[in-house]
């Protein structure tokens, strides 16, 4: 195989052997530019006078290198247009900071003696609700009959025997049957305040009631934060 360090001999190099050498260097043509500038540099520099390079597996080797380089140009500006779109997406997502948002998501914080929820249901259903601290253990468990659409669910920071719980982080669990037995989907989030924005991830973080929330698993706006200008 010819590398860039080949040095002129009495040996021929023929175009056969010149054309493996460049098939075996395909693969890594991609990743290495100047290793493929290299070859077809050297290819041309010891070819046998009396047998030159044929014309057309020479002009099928210059489409290669430039099929290589067009490669390289199109991965390069792919780059740049993620780094754009990543750019665009942590100032848009700086806007929400002080927003009210609802956002898919189970755990919500308790303060001031009230946690809420929201949650729909597709059909007429009686849902199990269990709240969760942050251990794990549940603290509180009600059941409701439901009916088709968005409700809201309201938990005073008490068990059924009227005890407190400290402010937190708190989760619910809802499971659905429907009239005739059946399972039913549910689909449940939270309200609150953006408090803070994490443009390091992708896509950025928003920081609500204490816990990291994607941008994309925002449902809705409520309420837009004040810009100090």
């Amino acid at each position: 195989m010819l590398t860039s360090n080949a040095t002129a001999t009495g040996t021929t190099t023929t175009a056969s052997a010149a054309s493996a050498a460049s098939s075996a260097a395909a693969p890594n043509l991609a990743g290495n530019f100047n290793e493929f500038l290299q070859l077809l540099t050297t290819q041309l520099q010891h070819q046998d006078p009396t047998s030159p390079l044929d014309p057309n597996q020479f002009t099928q080797e210059l489409v290669q290198f430039s099929s290589v380089e067009q490669q390289i140009n199109t991965n390069t500006s792919l780059t740049t247009m993620i780094a754009l779109q990543q750019t665009q997406q942590a100032a848009s997502a700086l806007q929400f900071i002080g927003a009210n948002v609802a956002v898919s998501g189970t755990t919500a914080q308790l303060a001031n003696g009230q946690a809420s929820w929201n949650y729909s249901v597709t059909q007429p259903a009686t849902a199990s609700i269990n709240i969760l601290d942050s251990s794990g253990t549940t603290v509180y468990s009600t059941s409701q009959t439901v009916q088709p659409g968005s409700q809201s669910f309201v938990w005073n920071g008490m068990d059924s025997q009227g005890n407190s719980f400290p402010s937190g982080p708190y989760t619910i669990s809802i499971s659905a049957v429907g009239t005739s037995g059946q399972s039913v989907p549910v689909t449940t989030q939270i309200q609150g305040v953006v408090t803070g924005v994490d443009v390091s991830k992708n896509p950025p973080n928003l920081t609500i009631a204490g816990q990291a929330y994607p941008l994309n698993q925002i449902t809705q706006v409520l309420s837009t934060g004040t810009t100090t200008k």
